[in-house]
């Protein structure tokens, strides 16, 4: 018999569904995606809609999803009809890992959620700005170390990318055994998230419940949940009302209220609280480990910074920088399906009659790559986010973190994370390929999973000053 994981790389039945108002373009459609995770279907999904429009409708396995392609069908269905395009699809895998926290979820519970986190991004901006550039320093010691020898840079980005955004109050170490586990446990369920076996569960999931990565998963998940759980057990023995350290106090401290109030049924449960956590960890795990480092970014730095440390309110005077950033942003594209929506109820779109409980993939891909929005979409280009006199322009159609009401909770975080990252280090050290090895030769094709994420690679961090 042949072999369910070696499907074609793509199979089409093209008909047309009668609707209410139009007629909607179905596909019978699916994408090969390889354990190795080569397969882009982002790339496939954009190429069918450059031949039927923004709107339309494949049937991955028994479900039937339609696809919003472009800038503009992305932006009029997440922000002008943020309700009826708000929910989260909740995949079967994601069903297994009984969803919960910041992410997976839906309802009240997620609001909630939400609610708290943004509460605390927003609220703690100086105090996070303080502890990012706290871990800068550890970082660049950590860099100092190799002393110019080649290392793989993106381990320990990651290290202290998730100790800023994890919220636990008290920094880990690099070396530390439990903070290893979990973020590599993250980020290898990123990774195996992608592969055909569990998309193929995601589509049968009765047919394919046995499959392996599916397993894999769920012992990290539930690996990490207990880790997370101890760590709160301890954090909450520490916890000081009147000094609130991160999201986790928040939580805990709202918690205390409505259980001295009475609270029925409250939302602030410790389940809710290890998903939220174990959310952080896994968002922290790739969204800011990718460069592009040109000299004049250096260059920049030297002239308007000099030799002092980097600090937030210098974003607006180094606009070179910031365009950098912003178009690596828009070219390494690490979220390209963005998350999976549904339909809450019943609503007609650009015509289209699409039912309640319909999955939804908004195809972030198509809006950053958008020819009709971009002048040169498939090229790296920073005078995309420059005009005529070299000030930094802000453009709506970069949506790297999505849109609308599930737009991603820790966007100024991350922003501000990627700005003191990148120029404090790029202050320091000028990175180059190995000793023998042309930059030519370096392997940057991103390894396709739920995200997609840079490949290792050993770099030379020389110092800059």
């Amino acid at each position: 018999p042949a072999d369910p994981l070696r499907v074609p790389q793509s199979v089409l039945t093209i008909r047309f569904v009668k609707k209410e108002e139009k007629k909607l373009l179905t596909l019978q459609f699916l994408c090969h995606k390889s354990e190795r995770g080569q397969g882009r279907p982002d790339r496939s999904l954009c190429e069918l809609s450059e031949k039927y429009g923004s709107v339309f409708m494949v049937h991955l396995g028994h479900e039937k999803v339609v696809v919003l392609a472009g800038y503009k069908a992305f932006r009029e269905a997440l922000v002008g009809y943020a309700e009826e395009f708000g929910e989260l699809f909740i995949t079967p895998l994601f069903s297994d890992m009984k969803p919960g926290g910041i992410l997976f979820a839906n309802g009240e519970s997620w609001k909630e959620m939400r609610r708290c986190t943004l509460k605390d991004f927003g609220n703690g901006r100086r105090m996070y700005e303080d502890k990012i550039l706290e871990e800068c320093g550890y970082l660049m010691e950590m860099f100092e170390q190799h002393e110019g020898k080649p290392f793989d840079t993106a381990r320990p980005v990651n290290y202290a990318v998730s100790n800023i955004i994890s919220s636990i109050p008290s920094r880990f170490e690099y070396e530390d055994p439990r903070f290893i586990n979990l973020s590599s446990r993250a980020a290898d369920s990123i990774s195996v998230a992608g592969f055909a076996s569990v998309q193929l569960y995601n589509m049968f999931p009765r047919a394919f419940y046995w499959v392996k990565n599916r397993q894999v998963i769920l012992k990290h998940v539930e690996n990490n949940g207990r880790d997370v759980k101890d760590l709160v057990k301890h954090l909450k023995e520490t916890l000081n009302p009147s000094m609130c350290r991160g999201f986790v106090d928040c939580f805990l401290i709202q918690q205390q209220k409505e259980q001295d109030s009475g609270v029925p049924d409250s939302l602030y449960s410790v389940q809710n609280l290890v998903y939220s956590v174990t959310n952080l960890f896994a968002a922290g795990t790739d969204v800011s480990s990718v460069w592009f480092c040109p000299d004049q970014v250096q260059e920049e730095l030297d002239r308007v910074v000099g030799g002092r440390q980097v600090q937030m309110d210098d974003r607006r005077k180094l606009p070179f920088t910031d365009a950098v950033i912003h178009e690596t942003q828009r070219m390494v594209n690490i979220v390209p399906m963005a998350i999976p929506h549904q339909t809450s109820r019943d609503v007609t779109f650009q015509g289209y009659f699409i039912r309640q409980g319909t999955t939804v993939f908004p195809l972030l891909t198509s809006v950053l790559y958008d020819d009709s929005e971009w002048e040169s979409p498939h090229t790296f280009n920073h005078a995309h986010f420059l005009n005529q006199e070299g000030k930094f322009i802000w453009r709506d159609v970069f949506m790297v973190f999505s849109a609308g009401c599930r737009v991603c909770v820790g966007e100024s975080m991350v922003r501000m994370e990627l700005f003191l990252f990148f120029t404090s280090l790029l202050q320091r050290f000028r990175f180059t390929a190995p000793p023998g090895v042309s930059e030519d030769q370096l392997d940057v094709t991103p390894a396709v999973g739920f995200t997609l994420s840079p490949p290792p690679q050993q770099l030379c961090a020389v110092g800059h000053r």
